[in-house]
């Protein structure tokens, strides 16, 4: 009797969680050795600040590469070939810092990882598309990029435990078991996506996903300001408190998440990410002239709520125009912006703190983005709307088309 009452998870839902859970598990490997890496550098290698930063940045080079890659051959060979080829690159990453060979090892073992990190997010992305109802594609969407969020909160604390309790090594075992955990269970994950025929022309870049990625980039260069500056702006100011505002700003985007992660398909994706890009604009604003720290916070929050619904409708936008066929392509070059975002929105952020003498023009900059990307999204509907409201030509003065 006890056993009738267990229900089996429905199979969508099973393979959603597997999903999510192979993402957090690259992920974990991502995070788990960034308070690590600092250390081993100056320490066993021996090596300077420059090459520091060379090492932890090597990694977005290969995993801003690899999205439109991966995306493409999710669409050539399935979902599953995809994430399991970037579990297994995570794999390799976590074998080559055993090997003794130096910083030109360490950088390589970056390289690797960070390929395998894009490969897994941009086709593990696009399986969920594939798995989600229509009606619930955003929230699913919003739920999966929790996963992120997830690895890269607990990894650096479960590094720099496993470096205190233990050794490198240690830190090393596990950034190489995560991902190979993740692998075996990707194998056994069902992949309902068939690929098309192999002579179906198909481009490496999805055009349709340049306007939203654009807006994405734009957005996230708030996110950048916030990560780079919120501590040394609030310092200036005399408020202090920087690590609260950010962890805030955290913590609103993982509840704004769960909380709200159907605005998307309740109100529609490009209304959804209008409103986020205009709130976004209106929190770093309020950041830029906070007088206290309470104000400085309501400012994070709704930083934090934008950020969070921005990304999942946008990337509604971006594969709503494509077959299915070429969703792995819309999904790589969607997401190779936030890297874009990031890459670029440090320095230009940074810029705008040199020019202006003031922490605070980062954040006007970044609202400066918002607003633009927020233009942008009012563009396209209102495109949308007129060419919607357009009459259908007739047939009947050509003579086509006509009913009997």
């Amino acid at each position: 009797m006890a056993a009738r009452l267990v229900r089996k998870p429905e199979p969508a839902v099973a393979a959603f969680a597997g999903i999510f859970a192979v993402t957090v598990l690259g992920l974990l490997s991502v995070g788990a050795v960034i308070p690590v890496l600092p250390r081993y550098v100056k320490g066993p290698l021996d090596e300077g600040d420059v090459a520091v930063g060379f090492v932890v940045g090597a990694f977005a080079f290969t995993g801003l590469a690899a999205r439109p890659l991966a995306g493409h051959l999710a669409d050539l060979r399935g979902r599953r070939v995809a994430v399991v080829l970037g579990s297994s690159l995570a794999v390799l990453a976590g074998l080559i810092y055993f090997l003794p060979a130096g910083l030109p090892g360490l950088i390589a073992s970056r390289f690797a990882l960070g390929a395998g990190e894009g490969t897994v997010f941009t086709a593990g992305a696009a399986w969920v598309v594939d798995l989600a109802p229509i009606e619930r594609r955003g929230r699913m969407v919003g739920l999966y990029g929790l996963a992120v969020w997830t690895g890269l909160s607990l990894g650096p604390p479960i590094g720099d435990l496993l470096l205190q309790v233990g050794s490198y090594e240690l830190v090393w075992a596990f950034a190489t078991a995560a991902p190979l955990l993740g692998l075996l269970i990707a194998l056994r994950l069902p992949d309902p996506f068939t690929p098309a025929p192999r002579d179906e022309p198909r481009a490496l870049i999805a055009r349709e996903s340049l306007r939203p990625g654009i807006v994405l980039s734009l957005g996230v260069v708030g996110f950048a300001a916030i990560a780079a500056f919120i501590a040394l702006h609030l310092e200036e100011r005399g408020i202090g408190h920087g690590t609260l505002a950010f962890t805030v700003f955290a913590v609103s985007v993982v509840v704004t998440r769960l909380a709200g992660g159907d605005l998307p398909d309740r109100i529609g994706a490009a209304r959804c990410a209008l409103g986020a890009a205009a709130i976004e604009a209106l929190g770093l604003t309020v950041i830029a002239l906070a007088p206290s720290l309470a104000i400085t916070l309501l400012g994070a929050v709704a930083m934090g709520a934008a950020f969070s619904t921005l990304y999942p409708s946008l990337v509604l936008i971006a594969v709503e125009r494509v077959p299915e066929t070429r969703r792995g392509s819309a999904v790589g070059t969607f997401t190779a912006f936030f890297d874009i975002g990031v890459g670029l929105g440090g320095p230009l952020t940074g810029a705008a703190v040199a020019l202006g003498d003031a922490y605070s023009a980062a954040f006007w900059v970044a609202a400066g983005c918002a607003c633009a990307g927020a233009v942008a999204i009012a563009t396209r509907i209102r495109t949308t709307s007129a060419a919607a409201a357009e009459p259908a030509p007739s047939t009947a003065a050509s003579g086509r088309g006509r009913v009997p």
